[in-house]
């Protein structure tokens, strides 16, 4: 199976919130998770809230396009092992409908043209 993926433009942070924080306002692009532990943000670099803890800026995007039906199994471990082989850590997020892989900015064009290498399409 081939699957496609789209970059997603926008330079991403992955943020630590201080404790018993929400964001203010809601973007298009915005992975927002409360555990028992922490509470974590992922967002564009440009909207960043003021109740941060800890942040790491630098990491760009790309999306599964399409629906992943719960039943399809792999599709984060073939990307991660084709990255691993070439030295990338990826950052992932997965919602409802698909998944996102996270790379630092310094590595993204290599891992798109490893992902290119292995039959992935970027649309």
């Amino acid at each position: 199976m081939s699957l496609s993926l789209k970059i997603i433009e926008p330079e991403f942070a992955v943020c630590r919130l201080k404790e018993n924080s929400v964001p203010d306002s809601v973007y298009e692009f915005m992975f927002f998770s409360k555990t028992d532990e922490e509470i974590s943000l992922v967002c564009p670099v440009e909207n960043i809230p003021s109740s941060i803890e800890t942040c790491e800026k630098g990491w760009r995007a790309m999306r599964v396009t399409g629906t992943l039906d719960f039943s399809l199994i792999g599709i984060i471990a073939k990307i991660s092992e084709i990255l691993a082989v070439n030295n990338i850590g990826i950052f992932v997020i997965s919602t409802y409908k698909t998944d996102y892989i996270l790379v630092k900015k310094e590595q993204f064009d290599s891992a798109v043209n490893a992902l290119r290498e292995n039959g992935y399409i970027f649309v």
